[in-house]
């Protein structure tokens, strides 16, 4: 559920940081590439699509049997800014022309325990952006192999993302060369090409000669006309909410308290970027 633009993100990482940067990543981004026969998709089943109860659709990735990984907005009702029952939420793994490899119900969710919901896209809310949702029953399927995660990648680090999207709901697509334009307190921007139904997409690295994902996709912004990704790095959030999870934490069912909107002030936050207002 990445949300329409309503303005630029005037990046003051500060903006030179990602602007040098900005024609070098274009000019290498891969072609979007659709993974709609089972040669083109072997190796990618694990990621899949998270079904949100009749309210849309996001992506998530598995890294345990039963384990997906996704972005914490995908799992709130954004008119009512309260959580979707958990129970209502399907995954679908590797979900492709109406046939999935596996299909299974959430049974838990953790969120950060900082994460706020908002229609506003700021800084704290995509470094923040991190859900783990745990199965009703684990997808033990030769075909179905989970990702390793690793560290966040680098300024200039060649990434992909494997997503679904509005226009491409029926299969993920993969695009398997972007980079990293910038990072800054936990928030990548990257020149990777999203849309609707990308959050929690799985952003990965291939430098150890497999994928590994390093962040989910969190929003879509522009930097200078230029259509660009958010994402949220892993490390210490993802280590809490494991831990959340083994300690019995989470929420099973029934809406959350509701939602503390989160102000932008003049539009800048602590980052110095000027954050897109949230859609659907």
């Amino acid at each position: 559920m990445i949300r329409t633009l309503a303005a630029l993100l005037c990046l003051a990482l500060p903006v030179a940081a990602v602007a040098e940067g900005l024609a070098d990543s274009l000019s290498t981004r891969g072609e979007l590439m659709r993974l709609d026969t089972g040669d083109q998709s072997r190796g990618w089943e694990a990621v899949g699509r998270l079904d949100l109860g009749g309210q849309g659709f996001c992506t998530g990735a598995l890294i345990a049997d039963d384990l997906v990984l996704t972005a914490a907005h995908c799992l709130y009702d954004k008119r009512k800014g309260t959580r979707i029952e958990v129970t209502d939420v399907e995954f679908l793994a590797g979900f492709r022309n109406g046939r999935a490899s596996a299909y299974r119900r959430v049974k838990r969710a953790v969120v950060h325990p900082d994460y706020r919901y908002s229609p506003q896209v700021t800084a704290d809310k995509v470094r923040r952006d991190l859900a783990l949702l745990e199965l009703e029953m684990p997808i033990r399927n030769t075909t179905v192999m989970p990702f390793d995660t690793d560290a966040r990648p680098r300024k200039g680090d060649r990434i992909g993302v494997v997503s679904y999207a509005h226009d491409r709901a029926e299969a993920p697509s993969l695009q398997e060369i972007c980079g990293v334009m910038g990072r800054q307190d936990g928030v990548l921007v990257m020149s990777c090409d999203v849309d609707f139904g990308s959050s929690g997409a799985p952003v990965f690295s291939f430098e150890a000669g497999e994928p590994r994902i390093v962040s989910v996709v969190s929003a879509k912004a522009e930097v200078e006309g230029a259509r660009v990704a958010l994402g949220t790095q892993l490390g210490e959030t993802l280590d809490a909410l494991r831990a959340a999870l083994d300690a019995g934490g989470g929420y099973k069912y029934g809406a959350a308290p509701r939602a503390n909107r989160i102000g932008i002030g003049g539009g800048r936050d602590s980052s110095g970027a000027k954050f897109i207002r949230a859609g659907e």
